[in-house]
This record gives structure tokens, sequence and C-alpha cells, in this order.
């Protein structure tokens, strides 16, 4: 018996054009879903980035608190310094000042120590 192919050679059964139609639709479906998955990767990388700017600015704001902090206390490390160093300056003014032959022979002991210590 002949079928219906066999009459006509051209023509597909129906089922088969039913496959291919489902098969375009499950197609198409994938395509969009593909194309959804895009726009959500897309949407995450784009919240990905403001939450790193955010961080960023974040940890800048730190930074230049933090090195506004210790530019503060080297200020006053650098002044508590020069304090001591002119109260040092005057008490050896002062101590000049009472004493200047003890301050002269001092003067003249580290020299000669001082020649000594170079010339080896």
């Amino acid at each position: 018996m002949a079928t219906t192919t066999d009459l006509a050679p051209g023509r597909k059964p129906a089922a088969a054009r039913a496959a291919r139609a489902s098969s375009k639709a499950r197609e198409a479906q994938l395509e969009d879903q593909v194309a959804q998955l895009q726009t959500d990767i897309k949407a995450i990388a784009a919240t990905l980035a403001r939450l790193s700017n955010d961080k960023v600015k974040e940890v800048k704001s730190v930074a230049k608190s933090e090195a506004h902090n210790l530019q503060r206390q080297a200020e006053h490390v650098v002044e508590d310094v020069q304090d001591q160093a002119s109260a040092l300056e005057k008490q050896l003014k002062d101590t000049i000042r009472e004493k200047p032959l003890t301050a002269v022979a001092s003067a003249v002991g580290i020299g000669f120590i001082l020649a000594l210590l170079s010339r080896h």
C-alpha cells in the first residue's frame, strides 16, 4: 500500500511539520531566555560596578581621614621635638654662661677625643 509520502514526495507529513514548528517554538523560547539572561547579567554587572565604586569611595575617604590624622600627629611630634631642642639649647646656653671655663674645657676635651678617634 502506498503512503502519503509515496504519493506526494514533495510534501511532508503533518507530524513532521508539527515537530518542526514545535522545534522552532522551543528555539524561539530558548533565544528569549538567553536574551533575558544577558540582560540580567548586564544588570548584575552594573550593580557590582556601583557597589565597587561606592566601596572605593568609602576606602578613599577613610584613607584621607587617616592620612590627615597622621599628619596632625606628626606635626605635634615635630612641635614637641622642637620644644625639647629649644629647651636643651637654652639649658646649654645657661650652663655656658654660668660656667664658661668648664664649657671651654669640655669642648677642648671632646675635640681631643674626636681627633684621636678620627686618626684610627
